[in-house]
């Protein structure tokens, strides 16, 4: 095992903590084109860490999927998807389960922002299975006017935006998050 300097362990530690402190400013004083800009850009922020993984812009996704040829994985965590999805998604499970039913669609992977699906993305290009990472994730998908979807697949307004740093729903929406607990651990 390689061992880690202690400027390196206290630099992540210090990183996690950093990812957990709220924006300077509440997100509800912003309008939703500032709150996808925002997206936006902390998507951009986080692409440094799998720079190499193709992305597609929601308008795209969206395109793709109403022409039958997209299927949109959700790397996110069981309660999260509770709460709302992308239409006809799938979770990061099945996919692995069943990669081979989807042989024949464009595979899209997504979380809150861009940040665990890009991840997921880079694992998935090491095992040679290509798949796209959703530009902005599920918030931008909002803010660009897509629709997501209940547990009973009925049309919600409702997104889970896992910790308040996140917090970039759409005017009129329901942000649900996780315990400040739960974030960190």
């Amino acid at each position: 095992m390689k061992r880690r300097d202690t400027k390196t362990i206290i630099g992540s530690g210090l990183m996690a903590l950093l990812l957990l402190i709220p924006p300077l400013s509440s997100s509800a004083n912003l309008s939703d084109a500032a709150k996808k800009d925002t997206v936006y850009r902390m998507y951009a922020d986080y692409k440094v860490d799998f720079p190499h993984i193709r992305d597609v812009a929601p308008p795209e996704a969206m395109e793709i999927f109403n022409q039958d040829r997209a299927v949109f994985v959700d790397i996110r965590e069981p309660e999260e998807m509770a709460v709302s999805k992308l239409p006809g998604a799938i979770s990061k499970q099945v996919f692995l389960d069943h990669r081979n039913r989807y042989a024949d669609k464009t595979v899209i992977v997504y979380c809150t922002i861009g940040y665990r699906s890009g991840v997921f993305a880079r694992e998935m290009r090491v095992q040679g299975i290509d798949v796209y990472n959703l530009k902005g994730s599920i918030l931008a998908w909002i803010l660009e006017g897509g629709t997501v979807y209940d547990q009973q697949d009925r049309p919600t307004r409702r997104v889970h935006v896992f910790g308040d740093r996140w917090d970039y729903a759409p005017a009129g929406w329901e942000s649900v998050k996780f315990p400040l607990w739960q974030q960190i651990f």
